[in-house]
């Protein structure tokens, strides 16, 4: 599409940019930002999880997120807080004081934490609630997860006492809930807290065309992690920047238009793990750009 961001224009900026001292790859700081403002007005809150900078500590992620002009993050267990809290963890797990750090952290950059997972939950109650009593604690919309397949009652209780939404995310096949429709058959009796993290990318592994799953979920996408790959249907396919690949990125935002949808994008781009922020930034431009596009042809039919 003609909005399309250039990409080779785009790295010779990037490129070109100052070099931060902190990083230890050199990887290039993006200056001024534009973020994705055409996404914003859908009520999309683009953004990224975190272990897409898993060779970086939670600090770290926060800010390259901020670098990309985003004002969301997706946290996940185990990631090193910071480099000067030792081996502290960013986990349901920290101390009070490091949660106060970590949301004193957020807040000075303007990063709002609204996720966290992939966390496992059983049909545990006193284990389930110290994930959502830490939810609670930080101010986390949405816990992602692959519930055990018992589990479904307790979290019935537990979303409705607290709140806080459960999206069950999909790894690949073999994994528990690779096809759309096993989630279906596990949610259809329980609440609308209850639904999917859609993983474009990993359904994309497993063969699945992401805009027919998302269909099948009407009703029950809570949010997402976006990827765009190299090839369909092949486990060892990488990311590439959203809209380059295999994905149809502009086929799954035109359907989730249509579905009304306002929630989470978040990128978990797993490939090029300490030089990916220009392949982010023109990721989130091109996102930006399809949202811009499909809002114009909206109020075209309108008018």
């Amino acid at each position: 599409m003609k909005r399309m961001i250039c990409y080779a224009a785009l790295a010779c900026a990037l490129s070109c940019a100052p070099v931060s001292s902190a990083a230890e790859d050199a990887e290039a700081v993006i200056i001024a930002p534009k973020g994705a403002p055409a996404a914003e007005a859908l009520d999309w809150h683009v953004g990224s999880q975190a272990y897409t900078f898993n060779h970086y500590t939670f600090f770290e992620a926060v800010d390259k997120v901020k670098a990309l002009g985003l004002h969301y993050i997706e946290a996940y267990p185990g990631q090193t807080l910071s480099k000067e809290d030792g081996d502290a963890k960013f986990e349901h797990g920290m101390s009070a004081e490091l949660q106060k750090k970590a949301l004193d952290y957020l807040k000075a950059a303007d990063v709002k934490l609204m996720n966290y997972g992939v966390v496992g939950i059983e049909n545990k109650e006193v284990e389930a609630r110290k994930v959502f009593d830490f939810a609670k604690a930080m101010g986390i919309e949405t816990i992602v997860s692959e519930p055990t397949f018992d589990s479904f009652d307790l979290l019935d209780t537990l979303t409705e006492e607290y709140g806080i939404n459960i999206a069950i995310h999909n790894h690949p096949e073999p994994s528990r809930y690779w096809n759309p429709d096993i989630l279906l058959e596990h949610v259809k009796d329980h609440n609308k807290r209850i639904g999917a993290c859609a993983d474009t990318g990993h359904w994309q592994r497993s063969g699945i065309d992401p805009v027919e799953a998302l269909k099948k979920l009407e009703g029950r996408v809570i949010s997402f992690h976006v990827k765009d790959l190299n090839e369909f249907g092949v486990h060892e396919a990488h990311d590439v920047p959203w809209g380059t690949g295999v994905g149809n990125l502009r086929g799954v935002l035109a359907e989730m238009q249509r579905q009304g949808f306002k929630g989470v994008f978040s990128a978990e781009y797993e490939h090029k793990w300490t030089e990916s922020l220009p392949d982010l930034a023109l990721s989130v431009a091109n996102f930006n750009a399809i949202a811009e596009s499909l809002t114009e042809l909206q109020q075209a039919k309108k008018n």
